[in-house]
């Protein structure tokens, strides 16, 4: 389990909320790992397939330094990972077999790239050699960032297209200071840059330049764009004032934080802000909108409140459904589940409250939702002068679609149309899931693209 600093210090700033493995206990929580007899962490969990139990086996022995070269094999932005991947591998650890507590692998991983930073292990490691191949990479998240690495160290020339000032991506502008310190993006984006890969910024495909364009000036493309379009909700009163997307809300405040702007395009300072949608980007919000001011936040779900313990519908080792409650949480919400949104109410054109209704669900033998029953009486109006849509994404923007590889008839990127070298990969392809995987994706297009060219 992580530590987090005291709540009345943290509301008060933006750093990192989590605390780091106290150096005295790194070994003893690496030991934990060896009673193991099969490993399901870094095959059924890690999909980056970290090499889990061998890395620790080094911490255990007290070797920081072979166990940051067997973790970057595997992950080269463990500063990333280790503190925003809901850790899919301790799910999957042999200790939750029976229900205890599992090896606390993701806040070794951080031990392990803090360590390998302090120490000055992390250098830049160009190519001895070019292959004289072109590639350019559209996008600078997760996906975008992977693809970039992979393709540079096999010698292949990479540019990289952000429409953001800085890149980064999500990583950059959509997760919260207080779970991902942007210096920690920064510093890898520099160390990539000395390895040879050029960010060019401020530069959206589609808009300041043409897919056509990058078409003829490399010998590849690579699309890792994620999901732009949210999934909003289409209910009387929408368009009030004082309803927005939560990743612009975040952004916003991401750009504040960056001194990109002077103040917050979105504040929620002295309002009451209501939250739809119980994912991580919800919990972003409430952890903004504490930090920022707001009086009272309320989050609000239309699926089931999940059980205390592991539901039976997720056995190991697959990642448990269950409850969990994170900082953003702690530091004060009010959180409902069984809530379907009928729409909105106004006052003067700005939003004054979201009208609700109780839902009852009916579940699998396993315990799984399965269809939802509004309840009839139910209803009521909870206050907000500041509504949060944080129910996820849809897909890619139509202007693109209508000019690259798609998926039918889902709004997103084909991986890639037969002998083009045009690729795709990471939301944009799969749909909105974690960091972990986007990296994943990286890695797995960069060789397909290799592949292509025969580098």
């Amino acid at each position: 389990m992580s530590d987090y600093r005291p709540v009345a210090e943290r509301l008060h700033d933006w750093r990192a909320v989590e605390l780091p493995l106290p150096e005295a206990e790194t070994a003893s929580h690496a030991r934990a790992c060896m009673t193991c007899g099969i490993p399901f962490c870094h095959g059924m969990g890690c999909p980056l397939t970290n090499i889990i139990p061998e890395t620790n086996a080094a911490l255990a022995a007290g070797n920081d330094a072979l166990a940051y070269a067997l973790l970057s094999k595997t992950d080269r932005f463990a500063e990333f990972t280790s503190r925003i991947c809901p850790a899919l591998c301790e799910g999957s650890c042999t200790h939750g077999m029976t229900g205890g507590d599992p090896v606390t692998i993701r806040a070794l991983e951080r031990h392990i790239i803090d360590t390998a930073w302090a120490k000055g292990w992390v250098k830049p490691e160009p190519p001895a050699q070019r292959s004289g191949k072109r590639v350019a990479v559209v996008g600078s998240g997760p996906a975008g960032l992977s693809a970039a690495e992979e393709l540079n160290r096999a010698g292949v020339t990479v540019t990289v297209y952000e429409r953001d000032r800085a890149p980064g991506g999500l990583l950059r502008y959509g997760i919260p200071d207080f779970k991902l310190e942007k210096a920690l993006v920064a510093r890898r984006i520099a160390l990539m840059e000395a390895e040879g890969i050029r960010f060019v910024t401020g530069t959206e495909v589609g808009r300041d330049v043409s897919p056509e364009w990058l078409a003829r000036r490399h010998d590849a493309v690579v699309w890792a764009i994620g999901t732009a379009v949210p999934r909003d909700l289409k209910a009387p009163g929408r368009d009030l004032e004082g309803i927005a997307f939560a990743l612009d809300f975040l952004k916003g405040q991401n750009r504040l934080l960056a001194g990109e702007c002077a103040a917050a395009p979105i504040s929620a300072q002295g309002k009451r802000v209501l939250v739809i949608g119980g994912g991580d980007t919800g919990s972003d919000c409430v952890g903004t909108a504490n930090r920022q001011g707001a009086v009272s936040v309320t989050q609000v779900e239309i699926l089931p409140r999940p059980p205390l313990t592991r539901s039976p519908s997720t056995p190991w080792p697959r990642w448990p459904w269950k409850l969990r409650t994170s900082s953003s949480h702690e530091e004060g919400c009010t959180r409902l589940w069984d809530v379907e949104t009928l729409g909105f109410e106004g006052t003067e054109g700005r939003v004054s409250g979201v009208r609700i209704r109780r839902v009852a669900w009916s579940l699998s033998p396993l315990g799984k939702p399965e269809r939802f029953t509004p309840v009839e009486g139910t209803e009521e109006i909870l206050p907000a002068d500041l509504v949060l849509l944080a129910m996820g994404f849809t897909g890619v923007p139509e202007n693109l679609l209508a000019v690259l590889p798609r998926q039918t008839p889902r709004p997103l990127l084909a991986p890639r149309a037969e002998g083009s070298p045009v690729f795709a990969c990471g939301d944009c392809v799969n749909g909105p899931t974690l960091v972990v995987r986007a990296l994943a994706e990286g890695r797995r297009v960069a060789a397909d693209v290799l592949a292509f060219l025969r580098v």
